[in-house]
Order: structure tokens, then sequence, then C-alpha cells
């Protein structure tokens, strides 16, 4: 049985990222406005065996609205409010290193929206003080000081916003399928 000699075809595969030019001190284009978790700061590069207390102790001064959720030994999501994460940003730290959330791993973007206790929170509705003036001048047995008008607009403001409640929850539904 004759074997056939042949040359084999190199084959040269190019590198997913070039690694020889990256900049990574370019702080001037942080952008957190544009990105949906612009609170999130990724944080990688640091030691297999930091737990959580040593990553704590690093943000120490960022306490107060620091919480940390893993993805990996090595990689970590800082949540942040957004002006303490774009100062994060800017600091330096020997044992690890920052990014905004808009420039990390594919991974670690599908990881952070996994989580939908990452989100920010949504803003609180607005208020209205018609029903408790109403429930306190009731208990009390007083009379409104309170003009027709006056009512009348506030009731007119309650009975927008339940409309407007009503249609957001429509739309949403729609998109649910329900």
């Amino acid at each position: 049985m004759a074997v056939k000699e042949g040359k084999k075809k190199k084959s040269i595969q190019q590198p997913r990222f070039d690694y020889y030019n990256m900049d990574l001190d370019d702080e001037d284009d942080i952008d957190l406005s544009e990105d949906e978790l612009s609170h999130i700061v990724e944080i990688y590069d640091f030691p297999t065996d930091f737990k959580t207390e040593d990553l704590l102790k690093l943000f120490q001064c960022y306490q107060r609205g620091f919480d940390i959720k893993w993805v990996d030994d090595t990689h970590a999501l800082g949540l942040f409010s957004s002006p303490i994460a774009r100062e994060a940003l800017s600091s330096k730290h020997p044992l690890m290193k920052l990014r905004p959330l808009s420039k990390s791993s594919s991974a670690t973007k599908a990881k952070a929206r996994s989580f939908s206790y990452l989100l920010p929170a949504k803003e609180r509705p607005q208020t209205s003080a018609a029903l408790a003036r109403k429930l306190v001048i009731g208990a009390l047995g007083v009379k409104s000081n309170l003009t027709k008008e006056q009512r009348d607009a506030e009731r007119r403001k309650l009975q927008e916003a339940r409309q407007k409640r009503m249609a957001a929850k429509q739309k949403e539904d729609a998109w649910e399928g329900k």
C-alpha cells in the first residue's frame, strides 16, 4: 500500500483582538450616557483567589453606592450610581483593571443583561395628595378648603394618569402576547 505524501495546506488564523494596539488608558472616550447599563463597571484581571471582601476593600471609598456581582473567577460586575461609576473608572488599581460595561466582552454584557436586578430602577410615578387629603378630611370630619375647580383639576389629573398607566400596560401586554 503506497502512501501519498503531499504538502499540507498551512492555515493561519487571524487573532480576534489586536492586543498590541489596544489603548487601555484611553479615558476620554468613556461614554456612560449611551449604554443602558451605565451604572455597571466590569472589574477584571484580578487574582483568582480574590473574594468579595477583597474587592469591597478596594472600593471602600464607594461603599455607599457600590455592590459586586460575580461573572467568573477573574471577572466581576461593580454596580454603582452613574456619577460614581465615572469616578471609579478614572481611578487606577495595581491589582485589577476597570472598564465600562459598554467596552466589556460580549459574554460579560450578556451576563449583565441576564440579571434583571442589575437594571437601573424605574422612575417613581408622579404622586398626588388628593387621596390623602380626602381621607384625612373624612376622618377628621372637617370641610375641605379646596375650590370646586381645584378638585376638578385634581380629578382630571388622576384620571389622565390612570389612562396613561392603562395604555402603557396594554402596550406591554401586546408585546408580551397577553
